[in-house]
């Protein structure tokens, strides 16, 4: 659904582990990271796009997460010129993104990048809160940016009760686990 400004509607998911560390994820063949997100579909709330973005992309049921917060309000951001459309009807400028922040109620390794024929994404890891800001594809680091800090005094409090905030994980989910993930799908 685009807007009569030339913005998609969106949803984007911010997945903690309760540690302060945050679900990164790198795009399928690709080198680029980034949190998992999609498009609102006609007649979708905000909620149940989510949702299905997170079944679709991660392999992830509402079961297995519980919602801790929203965005208040929609973020925009514009999409770079070389990646405009400007044959397709109506043109599409950019995203207005609705941000869930959730915490992973499961184990890991229930995480299954590969459950749908066509995966967002082939590899992920936990990273620290603040990460993402500065690594993802800078035409939307604005909005991961004003994300982040809507989100950091929910997500980050039990944090600032003991002083610090955690280290990373470095632990990454490598080809084995990619593996396991093909045969569980079939």
């Amino acid at each position: 659904m685009i807007d009569a400004e030339g913005y998609r509607a969106n949803v984007g998911i911010v997945i903690t582990n309760g540690k302060g560390q945050v679900f990164w994820a790198r795009r399928y063949g690709q080198h680029s990271w980034q949190y998992p997100q999609g498009g609102v579909d006609e007649g979708e709330t905000t909620e149940q796009t989510m949702f299905r973005e997170l079944h679709e992309e991660v392999g992830l049921k509402p079961h297995q997460v519980e919602i801790i917060a929203s965005t208040k309000h929609w973020l925009r951001y514009r999409l770079p010129k070389r990646l405009i459309r400007h044959e397709s009807k109506p043109m599409c400028i950019g995203q207005k993104q609705k941000w869930f922040l959730l915490k992973l109620t499961c184990a890991d390794d229930e995480v299954d990048l590969l459950h749908s024929g066509h995966p967002e994404f082939d590899d992920w890891r936990w990273v620290s809160y603040w990460y993402p800001v500065r690594q993802v594809v800078s035409f939307k680091r604005d909005v991961y940016r004003r994300v982040m800090k809507e989100f950091a005094p929910i997500a980050l409090a039990p944090f600032k009760a003991e002083g610090n905030e955690r280290k990373p994980n470095k632990h990454r989910r490598g080809s084995h686990h990619r593996r396991d993930n093909r045969r569980r799908t079939g």
